[in-house]
């Protein structure tokens, strides 16, 4: 963080209670110092998606400003929640023992229960009736169970390369049995993050030390894994993706969301396809308004590449936007 945003923003984390007795959830939070009370336009929830925990996809300082500093810089209160099993929330005694012991942790409707309760509390904190909620990946999954559920708790909803329906493979599902957890070498990660890009390319979408910064950040989200640079994450995600995603079972019904709704996918996207992108789309059919947005030269990770200055001005734009707009439809560029 440089030090303009280091004086003038304000970084919290919270442990609340879940639904569940004995599991808490971690609430990291970023705001200006400057700002007034908090409104239902002004707060956002993020969530994370199906591997990496909240600090990991939304608070890497990559060239000096995360994705929660930049929003908060732009005067939103922003807290971003961990479900159970990732990052600092509580990890189910399951994770302490052999990943082929119990059945796949924290599917999305289990994660949405957790979003719930997030949720929950910071309308409480702040005194308000609704808040936006920013969701990346298998979160958007989360995101959509929960907006379906409470849609008069959502203010807008925006959806990162959401998982949806697909008729291919997705690259999360290899075949490997279900189980518990999955085990990560986040050092790995890199060859997942270029795929797709052109060789010549790799340099400008992940500059020299991003990835190190990222990695750095990400492993330390799990200190109680295995050894140095592993993670764990819950294998209830790639169950979702197996008996939902790609058995044409949609996990919550677009249609009933009536929200203000935004997409945005990056061109190199190797999880989220535009043909799945177009069928979401066109499933929000109820929607205040929607708004589909395609980036170029990005990937999945596009919140922590060079283009993400797209993302974040095409978010920020969205979310500042008067919600009193009644014209349906919407377009894509």
């Amino acid at each position: 963080m440089n030090d303009t945003m280091s004086s003038l923003l304000l970084r919290e984390t919270y442990l609340i209670n879940s639904d569940t007795a004995d599991v808490q959830l971690q609430l990291l939070r970023r705001r200006r110092r400057d700002t007034g009370r908090a409104t239902s336009d002004t707060t956002l929830m993020l969530m994370h998606g199906a591997t990496f925990s909240s600090e990991s996809l939304f608070d890497v300082p990559v060239d000096g400003a995360s994705f929660m500093d930049v929003l908060a810089m732009a005067g939103f209160d922003v807290w971003a929640v961990d479900a159970r099993g990732y990052g600092g929330s509580t990890r189910p005694a399951e994770m302490a023992a052999s990943p082929d012991n119990a059945s796949p942790l924290t599917r999305a409707q289990v994660a949405a229960r957790d979003l719930a309760s997030a949720v929950e509390y910071v309308l409480a904190e702040n005194g308000i009736e609704r808040l936006s909620v920013v969701a990346m990946s298998w979160g958007g999954s989360v995101a959509g169970i929960y907006a379906e559920q409470h849609g008069k708790y959502v203010e807008k909803l925006v959806l990162v390369a959401p998982l949806w329906l697909s008729n291919r493979p997705l690259r999360i599902d290899a075949g490997q049995p279900l189980a518990a957890w999955r085990q990560i070498r986040v050092s790995a990660f890199r060859e997942a993050w270029l795929a797709g890009v052109p060789a010549d390319r790799h340099e400008s979408v992940l500059p020299h030390g991003w990835f190190e910064q990222w990695a750095a950040i990400t492993a330390a989200t799990d200190p109680d894994a295995a050894e140095p640079g592993i993670i764990r994450a819950p294998g209830g995600a790639l169950q979702d993706v197996r008996e939902n995603w790609l058995a044409n079972s949609p996990l919550y019904n677009p249609s009933a969301i009536t929200a203000p709704v935004l997409l945005l996918r990056a061109e190199w996207d190797q999880d989220v396809r535009v043909d799945m992108m177009q069928d979401l789309f066109g499933r929000f059919d109820n929607a205040a308004h929607r708004r589909w947005i395609e980036i170029g030269g990005g990937t999945h990770m596009i919140l922590m590449e060079p283009g993400r200055w797209q993302a974040f001005d095409e978010i920020i734009n969205f979310l500042k936007a008067p919600s009193s707009l009644t014209q349906r439809g919407g377009g894509r560029r």
